[in-house]
């Protein structure tokens, strides 16, 4: 259908008004009188009008049907189109004319309607007195919704919801179930999203600072992206120096601290989203020898999710210009038919390199509160065991106990190119036996874990 401004060239139309033959309409106009205690009509005046000359100077008269179906539901509070864009067409019309129980009945049936990322563009797309009236926030939620279940996988569509207006955007990176592989992604496209829609920089940084750099989890963020906000120019300098130092402070916390709320608004940039690539946080020593100590907890939900054949990965840490990370697997057990949990410290070497890292790895348990230290693992070009093998037999590991338990010590060679080092039975028992809710290794619901690398020479 054309547009208004295509249904007529606006020019002088002065020989059809009130002339019956260029109208197809009449319009009835009538005059009350209030002198008396009850109004009455004193006189009715009749028009001849045209249609289409009226919609091509008005969008009003354009949505002349939504208004006929706006008076039918004033007096029999029903519709009879079913149409998204007429029912769309009749919400203009009860917005304009204030009729609140029409705009609720709308947004019903718009919310029964199928959603399409098309449809949900024009809903966030109305005019914010219709976005932000009572009656229509059940439909602004569930179009929101719809864009947070559809564009989960942020970089999958990355492309689309580059174009989605601010309250599309809002909407999926305030998610806690976003899919990213790490927070950086959500600040890149922040960024990315911000630059393409406002080019000028002052109205670019006043959106960023307004309403969307509060929706990045910023504690969640590698080091060297929370470096970047620190001399961003689009971030208001307060505001990069606080939530940079909250972050910090946050990655360096292993006593955990901090007390999330996850309904808190102030608090939300500290929830955990379902990352790729597990968030991890680090101490660095330079003396005396330079040193890494990292930790990554693992929540029960998480672990469970790798059942039967999942896997994920660690955020990457750094030591001696060599990219550590953690890779965790459910996997079966071929002799035995079991499912156990493994864990693999990944390296990835800088060419060219022979250096030696002495690792030691640790895993929480309920008894003690403590680190229980084990140290071991497959490569994947001979079979050693944790458990099952004696550790004497690991070439160049010994094996001491102290007020931890049992605690191993092992050496990395890096001969360049990409290594593993597999932490086969890390708890020595099957999946059923590591995951149940009896089982040591969850306190308070999370699996933590420690692997402390130093660097020799």
């Amino acid at each position: 259908m054309d547009s208004p401004e295509d249904a007529c060239d606006h020019g002088d139309f002065g020989f059809a008004f009130n002339d019956s033959n260029y109208s197809d309409r009449v319009l009835r106009i009538y005059i009350f009188s209030e002198s008396t205690p009850s109004p009455s009509v004193v006189r009715v005046k009749t028009l001849h009008i045209s249609s289409p000359i009226l919609a091509a100077r008005s969008p009003f008269f354009y949505k002349e049907a939504g208004l006929m179906e706006l008076l039918k539901f004033m007096y029999s509070n029903n519709l009879t189109v079913t149409s998204a864009p007429a029912v769309l067409d009749v919400l203009i019309a009860a917005n304009k004319f204030d009729v609140a129980s029409c705009i609720r009945h709308c947004s019903r049936l718009l919310r029964n309607l199928p959603m399409t990322p098309e449809s949900v563009l024009v809903y966030l797309d109305l005019p914010s007195t219709i976005i932000t009236a009572d009656a229509f926030q059940p439909l602004t939620l569930a179009a929101k919704q719809f864009y947070v279940v559809h564009y989960k996988d942020m970089t999958k569509f990355e492309d689309e919801i580059l174009s989605l207006p601010l309250a599309g955007v809002e909407a999926i990176i305030a998610s806690d179930d976003l899919q990213v592989h790490s927070e950086d992604v959500v600040y890149n496209f922040v960024l990315k999203w911000a630059r393409a829609q406002y080019p000028n920089i002052e109205d670019r940084r006043e959106i960023i600072w307004t309403r969307l750099a509060k929706f990045i989890r910023y504690p969640y963020m590698t080091r060297i992206l929370l470096e970047n906000v620190l001399t961003c120019n689009e971030f208001d300098p307060q505001f990069a120096q606080m939530v940079v130092g909250e972050a910090n402070a946050f990655k360096e916390d292993v006593t955990h601290k901090y007390i999330i709320d996850e309904n808190s608004n102030l608090n939300h940039r500290f929830v955990e989203r379902a990352y790729i690539l597990r968030p991890v946080k680090m101490f660095k020593f330079e003396k005396p020898r330079p040193r890494l100590v990292v930790y990554m907890d693992l929540k029960r939900d998480v672990c469970a999710s790798l059942f039967p054949r999942g896997e994920f990965s660690s955020e990457g840490f750094e030591l001696g210009g060599h990219t550590f990370y953690f890779y965790a697997v459910c996997d079966n057990d071929k002799t035995s038919s079991l499912h156990y949990f493994l864990l693999y410290l990944a390296i990835r070497e800088k060419e060219a390199a022979y250096d030696v890292f002495d690792y030691e790895f640790a895993a929480r348990s309920k008894p003690s509160k403590a680190f229980e230290r084990k140290s071991g693992g497959k490569k994947k070009t001979g079979n050693r065991y944790l458990f099952g093998t004696p550790l004497a037999s690991f070439s160049g590991q010994s094996k001491t106990a102290d007020e931890f338990g049992i605690k191993c010590n092992g050496k990395y060679v890096c001969t360049g190119g990409k290594k593993e080092i597999e932490y086969r039975y890390l708890f020595g028992s099957p999946w059923t036996s590591f995951i149940g809710e009896d089982s040591v290794y969850f306190v308070d619901g999370v699996l933590r874990l420690k692997v402390e690398l130093t660097y020799r020479h």
